[in-house]
């Protein structure tokens, strides 16, 4: 799938929401690629607009600042608009589901977001690079998950732990290790050494592992 054809598949899941003219969404395009590539501090607006094919005249028509670019277009674009839509696909997929076990519950849970990470990878590496230096896409991020993820993520957790399963931790301690182990997974495997011989199957199964070796409940003898 080349960048238009996942771009334009992006922008169609939510498309009541996002109005964009046919100059928008080809800034958008550039935006995200060159903030890929380059990151956003090293990006100015006059390449952006070169790499769209527009004046950056006309960039400034709808954003006032680099800033606004990055907040108003590549921000609210993926991850107000889209990212809530996708949430609710995600938490139809993986959370509204039955599982035997937590284990597999984490088996389903790393194979979608491997997936949706590799389909989605310019605009995610975006993110990713930028969400230490802006707190509005920290806080849009918070606000999906607690909205559409976090409830359905804690009675999973609590229901493995009735059945002992898991160790009795808190609960959102849980979260956030079985969350930090996938996600350090997926930005070694995408971003830190993309370019390693990965065997991807494997590398999920340790990772699935480790991360129930560490929550399982333990025996006197164990």
């Amino acid at each position: 799938m080349n960048e238009q054809q996942w771009l334009k598949e992006l922008l169609k899941l939510n498309e009541e929401d996002v109005k964009l003219s046919e100059k928008q969404i080809k800034i958008l395009e550039a935006a995200i690629e060159m903030f890929a590539e380059k990151g956003y501090a090293a990006t100015s607006t006059s390449e952006i607009a070169k790499k769209a094919g527009v004046a950056e005249g006309t960039i400034f028509r709808h954003y006032k600042t680099k800033k606004d670019l990055l907040l108003a277009i590549v921000t609210p674009t993926l991850f107000q608009s889209v990212a809530p839509f996708l949430a609710k696909e995600f938490v139809k997929e993986v959370f509204d589901s039955q599982y035997q076990s937590y284990e597999e519950f984490i088996r389903v849970l790393l194979k979608n977001r491997y997936e949706f990470v590799k389909k989605y990878l310019p605009a995610i590496r975006v993110f990713w690079q930028e969400i230490a230096f802006h707190e509005e896409i920290k806080e849009q991020l918070q606000r999906v998950f607690t909205v559409h993820v976090y409830q359905k993520f804690k009675q999973i957790v609590e229901y493995f732990q009735t059945k002992g399963e898991i160790a009795a931790i808190p609960v959102d301690s849980v979260i956030r290790m079985t969350i930090t182990t996938i996600a350090g997974f997926l930005v070694t495997r995408f971003i830190v050494l993309p370019d390693y011989e990965w065997d991807d199957e494997a590398e999920m199964e340790r990772t699935i592992q480790f991360l129930m070796n560490g929550l399982a409940k333990k025996t006197p003898n164990s």
